[in-house]
């Protein structure tokens, strides 16, 4: 496949529907072949897509010095990611060109989960921008919709018994990172974000106008998703990949914005509760070989290899990188 197909989704949310089998196969050649899809029939509505695109470039709009008061640190990586702040663990030592702003999964202080670990807790919410709260976790809920039905899909599809990946995101993971990327020169080397491949089991992504979103074919080139308005870009990371014993594809992708535009987005990224074990529910295909993964030692470490200090260790998960 050397395109990204864009598939209705709308009868996923009835299995009676006369669309659904056919759907289902859709979606399912789509993760196998490429890693990638277009999606319309979300039942996510454009107006609220188009509110969280404000409250993110209202809170990059925040004063550089408040922006900082509210930087992630080493024990907790939520908040503020400034700009040239991590560069990728592959030793070029080149920055990516983007600002974020990290967010997890927002549980309350006293809650029951953070007992068990410490990675969960609440976000950091800028003052500045009072509306970004509501709005950003009323997106974030319409989302967890879809990625529950896509991943119902790929139950069906890879004929896995019910909710055995579903159940995996009661008290998830789940993170969003809102960015903003600066336009690059059109002779500037580098990247917004660099070529890689997700670690996460799911990404969703309402695509920017501006464009700059790449993605690696299986022949090395790199082709632009054709999402229509009101659609999201979907793509497999590593965990499903590996849920799948290598049947699904978790495929590089960069961002390169070139477009003299400022530009603005805010991935979802489903991720699994702490204490689940990822491993092959299907026998694995030939040559593939990945140790399976414990998602809060794996989210941990993740967090941890981002700062340009920090290597990784011997039971660092191999989530994240190019090889095959």
């Amino acid at each position: 496949m050397v395109r990204i197909p864009t598939i209705n989704i709308s009868p996923l949310w009835d299995k009676t529907s006369a669309g659904y089998d056919e759907t289902v196969r859709q979606i399912l050649d789509a993760c196998t072949e490429i890693g990638f899809l277009s999606i319309t029939g979300t039942h996510v509505p454009q107006d609220k897509v188009d509110q969280v695109r404000r409250v993110t470039q209202a809170i990059f709009d925040v004063d550089e010095q408040r922006k900082w008061d509210q930087a992630i640190t080493r024990d907790n990586y939520r908040g503020y990611i400034p700009m040239g702040f991590f560069s990728p663990n592959d030793g070029s030592g080149q920055t990516d060109k983007y600002e974020g702003y990290k967010l997890h999964y927002d549980v309350a202080e006293d809650a029951e989960v953070r007992q068990q670990c410490a990675l969960y807790g609440p976000n950091i919410w800028p003052e500045e921008v009072p509306e970004a709260r509501d709005a950003i976790l009323e997106y974030w809920a319409q989302l967890d919709q879809v990625a529950d039905r896509l991943l119902d899909a790929l139950e069906v599809g890879m004929d896995l018994p019910p909710n055995i990946l579903r159940d995996a995101f009661r008290d998830p993971m789940t993170n969003m990172t809102l960015l903003h990327y600066p336009p690059q020169a059109p002779d500037e080397g580098g990247y917004g974000i660099h070529p890689h491949k997700d670690t996460d089991a799911l990404t969703i992504i309402a695509p920017d106008p501006v464009g700059g979103l790449e993605v690696q074919t299986r022949n090395g080139g790199w082709i632009t998703p054709d999402c229509p308005p009101g659609g999201f870009v979907v793509n497999i990371g590593d965990m499903l990949e590996l849920w799948s014993g290598g049947r699904l594809k978790s495929t590089p992708h960069r961002v390169v914005n070139k477009s003299g535009r400022q530009r603005y987005s805010f991935p979802y990224f489903a991720v699994p509760r702490h204490d689940v074990v990822v491993a092959p529910l299907l026998p694995a295909l030939p040559g593939f070989k990945r140790p399976s993964v414990h998602c809060g030692h794996w989210s941990a470490e993740i967090w941890r290899t981002n700062w340009p200090d920090q290597t990784a260790a011997e039971d660092t998960p191999e989530l994240g990188t190019l090889q095959d």
